[in-house]
């Protein structure tokens, strides 16, 4: 998906698409390369695109503009990235969305509305220091993107370095005697715009360039966010050209893209562009928010989807092989703008520390509801869970990962479908994402912790769609009210991944089935009621159509459950042997043979519910932890940076579930095995990341073990994520061939 989210910005989307392919195809941009290195290029390209009113999208109507906002310009700042759009686009609208951000700057907009090319200067060499009622401006800023012909410029300047001066500049102005200003061009990586520094020596700025009101905060999420925005075109155009190269590229007699190892790496540059557009999107968002949500997500932004620009192209070129290494190609071209991209916006360690510093003053703040939303449905839930408030908290713990059981809360909460709302009735309320997170923000206004199903949130679903009346009256209404905990007996010792080669056996008897098998890594098994198993019902089918689902007591004669003890040193896993164990006929969902289909709705649930879940192994929560302590090694900086790091993999992961909340909201779905999946692999190599880099700032104190130091014992526990609802490599074998369609 791209940053459209709704189906006004898709059209915008496409139209952008389609100017860019007619009026700036590459071999046209390749021809006028030396062209647009000195910030000159053909003028009739910059002035279609002002034709089409695209330098003009967030400048105020006065200003012949469309008004619209951060979250709707990054769609065409994307689109244009994707195409590699030579020239000033990016720089004049960041320079201009700084002047909407001014308290007045009518004479600014108004050029810009014209159709004057800016850029933004910035860098700790400027210095301002006041003189009357002027400024005096003296230094050498950082290089700047498209200054050599910039016909306004932005230009930031510090003062005592705790403040900033904001005034515009132009470059045809005369500079009195006594001081200079001149721009000095310099090679740029980025082929295809301008690269320069611009030189102050005791340069006067007038009251009216002076750009009074510009928010600190607001300025940083515009520059960072339009440049995420070109980061996010560009792993996505990066990311069709490999898909489309090892389609047709033929080595040892296959495609390429047949090969494992070719798909993995084509399979996680899609987890890549899909994670670089959710935290793109999720700073576009920020612009109407607080001082504190624009810092942090812009810091996210900058710390996830700029350095991922440069990764895929790193890995586009590595697939493409020695013809992406040449200059006939054009993966180099986005390869050298992804550089430059980051490169102007502070680089990746820089991001981290500011994001790192964010995270100990504020949370990010991932509602999409306001108070106002569904009024009447916030009423009704409001005035169930002001009696549920009322009643006593008596469900009993579990021991372990399994949920709670009963209680009078839960008996209240499911009568009303709230248990799981999501649910179709009579079980839910049918509830969408909005109406869900009104739920979900009316139990938080209360202090109420929605209920937990555990295995049975994956279960029900499969029950619900695939069971029939009998099984659903049984089953469902007592599970949402804590009454069974379930289990699930699908992986095996010989089939752990490759779940469809199982070979525990269910042979045919009067009235039933007889199933004899081990199945193992089984959560919860020590605690469940009941069991979903697959079983194989047909030795002559075809692996995959010779499997039924079971539903099983776990009480059943025949049934013994074993513990395993986990590289934790806690009993949370378990092996169950299924010796001669009877289930009758009515306890097989749908039909035999039907086993592998229903384990899919079963699987599908899974990792959705493994995708969305709250960040846990190496969280934000655990790093401010240890800030907090001082029981690190190193630096308090150098944790800083990890809390920046891993903070920004915990935001994107939220910035992922929530953007397809939104988008479904508006009618755009992203597939279910394309998000489930995709979410599933993010979740877990993000928490993998991160609770590694916990580990590394403890120094000594990581051979230190639980319950003394609780940080080494949280990456211990790490493989629950990774393997949980297939493993990182059996979704990227799902992603690459029936999202990608890479050959087999």
């Amino acid at each position: 998906m791209s940053l459209a989210v709704d189906p006004d910005q898709q059209a915008l989307a496409e139209s952008v698409a389609a100017f860019a392919r007619k009026l700036a195809p590459l071999s046209r941009t390749r021809e006028h390369l030396a062209d647009y290195s000195t910030g000159a290029g053909p003028s009739d390209t910059w002035t279609a695109l002002c034709d089409q009113g695209l330098h003009a999208l967030h400048l105020p109507a006065v200003y012949s503009g469309d008004e619209c906002g951060l979250d709707t310009l990054v769609v065409a700042v994307e689109q244009l990235g994707a195409a590699l759009f030579p020239g000033p686009y990016l720089p004049t609208v960041t320079a201009s969305a700084l002047a909407t951000a001014a308290t007045d700057a009518p004479a600014l907009l108004t050029a810009f509305s014209a159709g004057m090319t800016g850029s933004v200067v910035t860098g700790a060499g400027l210095r301002a220091e006041p003189d009357g009622d002027s400024w005096v401006v003296s230094g050498t800023s950082d290089p700047a993107l498209g200054l050599p012909g910039a016909q306004r410029v932005v230009v930031r300047a510090d003062i005592d370095g705790a403040a900033s001066l904001w005034f515009w500049f132009d470059p045809a102005d005369t500079v009195p005697s006594g001081s200079s200003a001149h721009v000095t061009t310099a090679e740029a990586v980025d082929l295809t715009r301008s690269l320069g520094r611009l030189a102050f020596d005791a340069y006067r700025v007038a009251p009216a360039k002076v750009l009074d009101g510009i928010d600190p905060a607001l300025a940083q999420l515009w520059m960072t966010t339009l440049a995420a925005a070109e980061a996010t075109g560009i792993c996505r155009r990066l990311l069709d050209t490999t898909v489309d190269y090892i389609r047709v590229r033929h080595q040892f007699g296959r495609p390429i893209g047949s090969f494992q190892a070719v798909q993995h790496k084509t399979a996680l540059m899609l987890v890549r562009a899909e994670v670089t557009t959710a935290a793109t999107w999720d700073a576009g968002r920020a612009e109407s928010q607080s001082t504190e949500q624009r810092l942090l997500a812009a810091a996210s932004a900058a710390l996830t989807a700029l350095p991922a620009a440069i990764d895929q192209a790193v890995d586009c070129v590595s697939l493409l092989g020695g013809i992406g290494f040449t200059w006939e190609h054009d993966a180099h071209l986005y390869w050298r703008r992804a550089i430059a991209l980051a490169a102007v916006i502070g680089g990746e360690d820089a991001s981290a520390r500011e994001l790192g510093q964010q995270c100990l003053r504020a949370e990010r703040d991932f509602t999409f509801v306001t108070a106002t939303t569904s009024p009447t449905l916030r009423s009704t839930v409001g005035a169930v869970l002001d009696e549920v408030v009322a009643l006593p908290d008596d469900e009993i713990p579990s021991a372990g990962w399994a949920p709670a059981r009963g209680g009078s809360r839960r008996t209240r909460l499911a009568a009303d479908g709230l248990v799981a709302p999501h649910y179709p009735p009579p079980y839910g309320l049918g509830a969408g994402p909005a109406e869900q997170a009104v739920i979900a923000d009316e139990f938080a206004r209360r202090g109420l912790a929605q209920p937990e199903l555990g295995i049975g949130g994956w279960v029900l679903p499969t029950l619900i769609e695939h069971g029939d009346d009998e099984q659903r009256a049984r089953f469902v209404t007592d599970t949402l009210l804590g009454r069974i905990i379930w289990c699930q007996l699908f992986s095996e010792p010989g089939a752990g991944s490759d779940l469809a080669g199982l070979s525990t056996a269910a042979r045919k008897v009067a009235g039933g089935w007889v199933i004899t098998g081990q199945k193992v890594w089984n959560s919860q098994a020590q605690e469940a009621d009941w069991a979903v198993c697959l079983a194989r019902t047909d030795a002559t089918a075809a692996k995959h159509a010779g499997l039924t689902y079971f539903l099983i007591p776990m009480d059943a004669d025949g049934v013994v459950v074993r513990p395993l003890r986990q590289a934790t040193g806690i009993w949370e896993f378990n092996e169950v042997f299924l010796d001669e164990v009877f289930v009758p006929d009515s306890q097989v969902v749908a039909n035999p043979g039907d086993g592998w289909r229903i384990a899919v709705t079963t699987l599908s649930n899974e990792r959705f519910a493994m995708g969305s879940a709250t960040f846990g192994h190496g969280s934000s929560a655990l790093v401010r932890r240890l800030l907090d302590s001082g029981d690190h090694a190193g630096t308090r900086d150098d944790v800083v940076r990890v809390l920046g790091r891993n903070a920004a993999r915990e935001l994107s992961v939220a910035a992922l579930t929530l953007r397809n909340a939104v988008a479904g909201t508006n009618g755009i779905a992203d597939g279910d095995t394309a998000g489930n999946s995709v979410r599933k692999v993010w979740h877990a190599i993000a928490q993998r990341d991160a609770a590694r880099a916990l580990v590394s700032v403890l120094g000594p104190r990581a051979a230190v073990g639980h319950p003394e130091q609780p940080y080494t014992f949280d990456f211990l526990g790490l493989p629950a994520i990774l393997f949980g609802g297939g493993t990182i490599e059996i979704q990227l074998d799902i992603i690459a061939r029936r999202v990608l369609k890479l050959p087999r």
